[in-house]
């Protein structure tokens, strides 16, 4: 093929000759016109806007894709259906399939119902879930969120608890327990909502009525099992009795269900604040091992020992950890209870006292400055209350010395000081110590220890929950008793999904926190381009941006591709 150029008139026009050999001969076989050097400009603009889109439009997709592949990979939205009935005629989806959708969007970009619609029409999941933003007005997920009652809720949540373990293979051996609760904005006359209660709040917004939230944590993995909802003025140590009596008649039943035979163990790691006589033999009574903490303040003989008696566990694995162990009488019962003492503890203790202090002498000094100049009006009695508010920490108690002169508010003066000798015993016999308490004889110290540290994936869990950006638990925009427990618990469902999501991600040799890898995936978009329509409807190609070579590894975990658009 070749250009041939001929000049007609004193014109310049253009050809397109392809030569071939003839009988030996080169021949001239075939010659196309191709025009003015203004004609052929005129067909490469018309070519170039051809392959050019009029416009493009960003879309989210791989944190979205990802999560939708675990829904659908426990088939959460046909556990629920199967547990609800069908759908109505008129529903645009199924009430699990509006639940999943909830859960998604807690997972990813936590939103109210209202806003839910535009923020689906910003990512590409109507293209592979095939539900449209027409039908996810924020009053169909109130009329899914009605269709489910309480008692369809325990058995869906129940179902979605053996999913995830024959799914995944989860470890239901070990399990920690906690419990935290949440603000809300319920208005105070609201008589719809028993539930959310004024109580010692934990983000310490004591204006707001609370909610809470009691879980049961896998040790593999930080997978939620169990989940229970309570008001929030009712103490955590109430709540313990109900969450073992749910979880020891729950595991038997998943056990058996996930076909484990035999009465299978199931270590329950609790800290502190569930102490009591009865929740102790609540446990025992209900055939699970424990793992718990007590007070230093209930065995303070054990405080007494000296570090020599101590032994250094793993230093890689416990960061120069001691420990030593006893027997004594724990809430009536002789148990094995272990010393442990933790420089890492120790330190931030120390630090911390050492702010607890501080305030508490500047505190002190304003009050002496006021008493010195003669203008207080506190009986003696009042000023002995109010310095008592000001040291009323136990270990302030040990360390400072208050000294009150004078009869009378115009005689009174203070002086304060610290004894420093008290303060270096408060500090070797306390700082950095815990107390566990095991229902496990044979146990190493180092498993006892390990396994009362995984109380943390319970805590985790928690912090990720009021994490406002990804899996949170807010905003909640419910106000009656129902929906705000049908929130709870797609709350819970989005929480086990992130943490199935990072422990497939951690035995794929990668480690990220819950946000950085929802973060990483969304940066794997899907680009819309539209293209100028030449008759008919515009054309549009839709391509994944080039993350999707980037986090390469984690398109194939989370199996992306099956949800990615198809190549033209």
């Amino acid at each position: 093929m070749a250009l041939y150029k001929k000049t007609i008139n004193g014109n310049v026009y253009w050809y397109l000759r392809e030569m071939a050999r003839v009988d030996g001969k080169p021949k001239m076989v075939s010659e196309r016109y191709l025009g003015s050097a203004k004609d052929i400009e005129k067909l490469l603009d018309a070519k170039e806007a051809a392959t050019v889109p009029e416009k493009t439009r960003h879309l989210g997709f791989g944190d979205s894709a990802a999560v939708w592949g675990i829904l659908q990979r426990l088939d959460i939205a046909g556990i629920i259906d199967e547990a609800v009935g069908p759908r109505r005629t008129d529903a645009g989806a199924s009430v699990g399939t509006y639940l999943s959708l909830a859960a998604l969007n807690r997972v990813v970009a936590p939103t109210s119902k209202a806003g839910f619609s535009d923020w689906w029409k910003t990512t590409a999941a109507d293209r592979f879930t095939k539900i449209p933003a027409s039908v996810l007005d924020h009053r169909r997920f109130w009329d899914a969120m009605h269709k489910v009652t309480l008692e369809q809720l325990a058995v869906i949540e129940e179902r979605i608890a053996l999913a995830m373990i024959t799914e995944f293979n989860l470890d239901i051996s070990a399990l920690a327990l906690d419990m935290t609760n949440f603000a809300t904005y319920i208005d105070s006359t609201n008589e719809k909502a028993p539930i959310a209660q004024r109580g010692k709040a934990k983000q310490k917004r004591n204006d707001l009525r609370l909610v809470g939230l009691g879980l049961v944590i896998t040790r593999d993995g930080g997978i939620p099992l169990l989940a229970h909802a309570y008001p929030g003025n009712k103490p955590d140590v109430t709540q313990f009795p109900l969450m073992i009596d749910a979880l020891g008649a729950r595991h038997r039943k998943l056990a058996e269900t996930a076909g484990i035979s035999g009465n299978p163990e199931v270590t329950v790691v609790f800290d502190a604040g569930q102490n009591s006589a009865s929740n102790f033999t609540r446990v025992t009574d209900t055939d699970l091992a424990f793992v718990g903490s007590i007070p230093p303040s209930q065995v303070t003989d054990l405080l007494k020992i000296p570090a020599k008696d101590r032994v250094i566990m793993e230093e890689e694995r416990f960061e120069g950890l001691s420990a030593v162990e006893s027997r004594r009488d724990v809430y009536g019962t002789e148990r094995r209870v272990i010393l442990t003492h933790s420089p890492t503890l120790h330190q931030k203790q120390a630090a911390g006292f050492a702010q607890t202090l501080a305030k508490a002498q500047a505190k002190l000094a304003d009050l002496a400055e006021t008493l010195a100049r003669g203008k207080a009006r506190r009986t003696t009695g009042e000023l002995a209350e109010h310095i008592k508010s000001i040291t009323r920490d136990s270990w302030l108690q040990r360390v400072l010395l208050c000294e009150v002169t004078g009869t009378t508010p115009a005689t009174h003066r203070l002086s304060v000081s610290v004894n420093e000798t008290a303060r270096k015993e408060l500090e070797d016999e306390v700082f950095g110590k815990r107390i566990l308490v095991t229902t496990h004889e044979n146990w190493p110290v180092a498993e006892v220890v390990d396994a009362y540290r995984s109380q943390s994936d319970a805590e985790f869990g928690f912090r990720q929950l009021k994490d406002p950006h990804v899996v949170s638990f807010s905003p909640m925009n419910h106000w009656t008793e129902h929906n705000i427990r049908i929130h709870t618990f797609t709350c819970v469902l989005a929480l086990q999904i992130a943490h199935l999501m990072r422990r497939d991600v951690e035995q794929a040799g990668e480690h990220h926190s819950v946000r950085e890898l929802l973060e990483r995936l969304a940066s794997i978009g899907e680009t819309v381009m539209i293209y100028p329509s030449t008759g008919g409807r515009p054309k549009a190609r839709r391509m994944l941006t080039e993350e999707i070579d980037t986090h390469a590894n984690l398109a194939e975990i989370f199996n992306l591709a099956k949800l990615a658009p198809k190549k033209s």
